[in-house]
């Protein structure tokens, strides 16, 4: 149907009749073209994505190969007695000339606004003669099938009253719900309640029509109130207005009072035929207005409104469906609830309550399935019907069937072929029922058209089914995940399935659908262009949109996936690259080092086995967004902690054995971390890894296998690490927090840690910790009470539920507590407060808000358990080497912009300043930092270069050896 839409904009032809006037095969030949163009747009588009399709082994569903395999199931369902056809009410899309499943009409709600009317037919017989002129009252939200109505339906139970109209000059009786007086008159002098009836009493009441057109309908039973329990007293007036040919329930419930005739002057594209002459050739609905002015002049109106309500709309062409009563062909669902579900029960869904909940409720709850469209392109319904007799049908299940039936040769099995062909046997001809199947029928007979089964691959069909997973949108709980369901439980009674992963929508930024009207959303090839495919596909995977959820599309959060993830990791390649150019590093294999030395290696090669064995385990579970979340931390321990703490083993001179273990073990992290994210970054981790690779590994990083986790792991390093990290990262917010650049030294830092095992880890690697804070010593408190005093207020929040009355007062308590009373709290230890009125409450470290004062000269914070706290008093040899250490970052930055290459010596000229003690003190420092062979201060400099080392302006002048 998509193309089928697309194909009539293309041609300027609008419904059947159209297309039957412009020619069947003309039309389908259109489509067929329509489709090869689309395949190469998706093809370079899917391409640029780096998903991997075999598009030049791929399968259409117009191939004749997997249209055969669709004739072979439906033989196989109608060999079951699955299929049947059936007169009944089903949604209708007008703008295609089909009626659709009912799954599909219920993917595409909108709200909208529709007149509510409330008219009156008068009683022919039923009502007591002393009650003068009597109406039954009706009301509907759809005025346009009034002129088909042919009963009104009461509830059994439901109680009605006869009511007088008092503002009436005739002074007509009403009948309407009792509960429903209310909502027509509003003043109780307006109206006088004549008698009360149940609904019961009302049925068998005769009226006269609202409109003459199908008059001679009476001699079929209809004009009468009928019964049934789906009648409520919700809204309307309690009675409710029966057009058999529009409505579920008015069919149901006119066929089982015997009203065996339809009023439906609908043509195919829902406009009115000659059976309505003063409405002919209008669509239905665009006569609501003429028809509401009509029943208003002919004084049948009673009431009139305007409602918004949630209507149901063609997803394919985004125009109101029409229920009508429609012949299709259908196959039978409702005997295999229990089957359906137990066989869901052996798939794991992701997420779990998807599968669980909503699509074995929809399993359980599956109405009989319509499989047939009134259209063109499509797979031909393989079923050839008697011309004298519509009981006798021949269903085909292959081309060769069709053959020997018809002896004529099938080249193609769309319908401007196969409509040709007619089958005689035993005296009888046989022409083609003219439908084509519903297109989700196709969609659920993908597991076996697209290997020809049974015809061809049997055995490597049977070797791979079911399916390892399959992965589509939520809406499709009611698509192809159930169409898939349904055809495999019917043909192998099985899922076709093993894991499902359900993805949410993209949605714009703003929140809305994704519009080329409103133009709301970035081009995606833009993003592309731009970011890359592998940041788009990381932000996609690793976003909530893999688990069912919907996704505000943000360019920011590709470009955020592009600075956290995809830069770092181009940064550490291209620095082990440049390093190992250099030192002429050649791997020997990707192999992970042995008995690894430096503490830092030990870590790092643990955390790389961590990421990879928390990333299978996410990836054996499908959930794919914590998997390719799982790359950013990693990447930050590598770049941000272990190159930057190991550089200076790259800058060795002598290719010694620390130096040989770094690259050894950034090689390996490299090339792993490449295997690790290649099916989530296919692009970056290609050509990394080609660089990398040697001859005797794979050609490709996705001919890999994926790797599995090291036997390295050290739980205690990884823990140590971590706590080491953290000091690191408060330490170094509180220097950002008070302006202390990192290049200058501080005295001292001390720490508190969360507990005994904390601390010992921590003093493990006090050195570590100066090092990264620049701090010239680290130590420990046993209690944070020595480096901040703590002060409490209550968690009103908290403590609101628990104290009641007595907030007030068990507020002002708790601001008194003394540091030591709040340090005994946060220790485990409550205290209970006592009230006024003799009650009392017990205080824990939840009920407060702590609030600390730092003491004079020190900087304090707080995070996951550790407590740091800096010195921040400097005496004149911490101001001079933090003067040194600023001086080697700006002389650094003036041979990048030289162009010096890493490894080249200079020599550095120093104008007399305010600082020359300080470079006369850390002279040394600042030849080995920055591979300085002399450095020279004197009075004048020709083109020397002014730069600012912390406040003072310093002229410099760096020169290559």
């Amino acid at each position: 149907m998509p193309i089928e839409a697309l194909a009539q904009d293309a041609l300027g032809i609008n419904g059947s009749h159209e297309i039957r006037e412009f020619g069947v095969d003309k039309f389908n030949e259109q489509c067929r073209s329509m489709v090869l163009r689309y395949v190469d747009d998706w093809r370079r588009t899917v391409t640029r994505m780096g998903r991997w399709v075999d598009f030049d082994n791929d399968y259409k569903t117009m191939n004749p190969q997997f249209m055969e395999t669709i004739w072979w199931i439906f033989k196989q369902l109608w060999n079951q007695g699955r299929v049947y056809k059936s007169y009944r009410i089903m949604p209708y899309s007008w703008k295609l000339s089909t009626p659709l499943s009912n799954f599909e009409a219920g993917s595409n709600y909108k709200d909208v606004q529709d007149p509510a009317v409330t008219v009156r037919v008068k009683v022919l017989s039923g009502a007591d003669n002393a009650w003068g002129d009597t109406y039954l009252l009706v009301w509907t939200t759809t005025p346009w099938t009034l002129p088909e109505n042919l009963a009104i339906c009461a509830g059994p139970d439901v109680e009605y009253s006869i009511v007088r109209d008092l503002t009436d000059e005739a002074k007509a009786c009403y009948v309407m719900a009792t509960a429903r007086i209310s909502s027509l008159f509003k003043k109780a002098e307006d109206y006088e309640v004549v008698a009360t009836l149940k609904g019961t009493d009302l049925k068998g009441w005769t009226y006269e029509p609202l409109f003459p057109y199908f008059a001679e309908c009476r001699a079929n039973g209809a004009f009468q109130v009928l019964n049934d329990n789906y009648v409520s007293t919700d809204d309307g007036v309690g009675l409710v207005h029966i057009a058999p040919a529009y409505g579920e329930d008015d069919f149901r419930v006119a066929k089982e009072a015997g009203i065996d005739v339809i009023a439906d002057p609908l043509d195919m594209s829902c406009n009115f035929t000659d059976k309505l002459p003063e409405y002919a050739g209008r669509f239905c609905k665009d006569c609501d207005k003429d028809i509401i002015k009509r029943l208003k002049e002919e004084k049948k109106l009673v009431h009139q409104a305007t409602i918004t309500h949630s209507y149901p709309f063609c997803d394919r062409t985004d125009t109101p469906l029409i229920y009508r009563a429609i012949e299709a062909w259908y196959v039978k669902v409702e005997d295999l609830h229990e089957r359906l579900a137990a066989n869901n029960e052996n798939v794991r869904w992701q997420p779990e309550h998807v599968g669980g909940k909503r699509f074995t409720n929809w399993l359980l709850n599956a109405r009989d399935w319509n499989i047939s469209r009134n259209r063109f392109w499509g797979s031909c319904i393989p079923v050839w019907i008697n011309d004298n007799d519509p009981e006798d049908r021949i269903c085909v299940g292959s081309v060769a069937e069709l053959e020997e039936l018809s002896g004529e040769k099938v080249t193609d099995l769309h319908k401007h072929f196969i409509d040709k062909i007619v089958i005689k046997k035993d005296g009888k001809t046989y022409h083609r029922t003219p439908e084509v199947l519903d297109c989700w029928f196709e969609s659920g007979a993908m597991p076996y058209a697209q290997e020809h089964y049974p015809f061809e691959n049997k055995e490597r069909f049977e070797k791979n089914f079911p399916a390892d997973f399959i992965a589509e949108g939520l809406d499709q709980t009611r698509g192809w995940f159930y169409t898939l369901m349904v055809l495999a439980t019917c043909l192998f009674d099985k899922s076709p399935y093993r894991n499902v992963v359900v993805n949410g929508l993209i949605l714009a930024e703003d929140g809305q659908k994704m519009s080329k009207r409103k133009k709301n959303y970035p081009d995606p090839l833009h993003v592309v262009n731009q970011y890359g495919a592998d940041a788009l596909r990381l932000f996609m995977l690793g976003s909530q949109v893999v688990r069912a959820e919907d996704l505000k599309f943000s360019e920011a959060g590709v470009k955020e996936i592009l600075r956290g993830v995809m830069i770092p990791m181009w940064n550490a390649y291209s620095f082990f690259i440049t390093y190992a150019n250099i030192d002429n590093f050649e791997p020997k294999d990707d192999k992970m080092p042995q008995n690894v030395s430096n503490v830092l290696d030990k870590w790092i090669l643990s955390s790389l086995s961590q990421m990879v064995e928390e990333i299978r385990t996410e990836m054996d579970r499908y959930n794919l967004q914590k998997g390719a979340n799982r790359f950013a931390k990693f990447i930050d321990d590598l770049t941000n902690w272990y190159i930057r703490r190991s550089r200076r083993r790259f800058w060795k001179s002598q290719n010694d054995t620390d130096k040989t273990e770094a690259y050894a073990t950034l090689y390996y992290c490299l090339v792993t971390f490449c295997k690790a994210a290649a099916p989530f970054i296919p692009f970056i981790t290609e050509a990394i890894y080609q660089n990398l690779r040697t001859g005797a590994m794979p050609e490709s990083v996705h001919l890999c296998d994926y790797p599995t986790p090291d036997d390295c792991r050290d739980i205690y390093l990884e823990k140590q690490m971590e706590y080491t990290m953290n000091a690191v990262s408060l330490g170094r917010f509180l220097r950002t927090q008070n302006n202390l650049k990192v290049r200058q030294p501080l005295s001292r830092a001390l720490l508190v840690a969360p507990d005994a095992e904390a601390e010992k880890m921590l003093s493990e690697t006090v050195s570590i910790i100066a090092e990264e804070l620049n701090v010239k010593s680290v130590g420990f408190e046993a209690d944070e009470g020595a480096l901040v005093k703590r002060s409490a207020k209550a968690n009103f929040k908290v403590l609101g539920a628990k104290l009641g009355k007595n907030m007030k007062e068990g507020a002002a308590q708790i601001a008194k507590f003394t540091d030591a009373e709040v340090a005994s709290i946060v220790k485990g230890n409550p205290v209970n407060i006592n009230f006024a009125d003799g009650s009392n409450a017990e205080i824990t470290a939840d009920d407060l808000i702590i609030q600390r004062e730092q003491k004079p000269g020190m900087t304090v914070a707080t995070e996951n358990g550790i407590t740091i706290a800096l010195d921040t008093n400097l005496n004149d040899e911490l101001i001079a080497e933090g003067f040194a250490r600023e001086l080697v970052s700006k002389i650094q930055n003036l041979r990048k912009e030289s162009g010096f290459d890493v490894a080249d010596r200079i020599t550095v000229t120093l104008k007399h300043s305010a600082c020359d003690a300080a470079v006369a003190k850390f002279t040394d420092y600042i030849s080995t930092e920055t591979l300085a062979e002399k450095i020279t201060v004197c009075d004048e400099i020709a083109g020397s270069t002014t730069i600012d080392v912390n406040g003072e302006n310093v002229e410099v002048k760096v020169e290559r050896i």
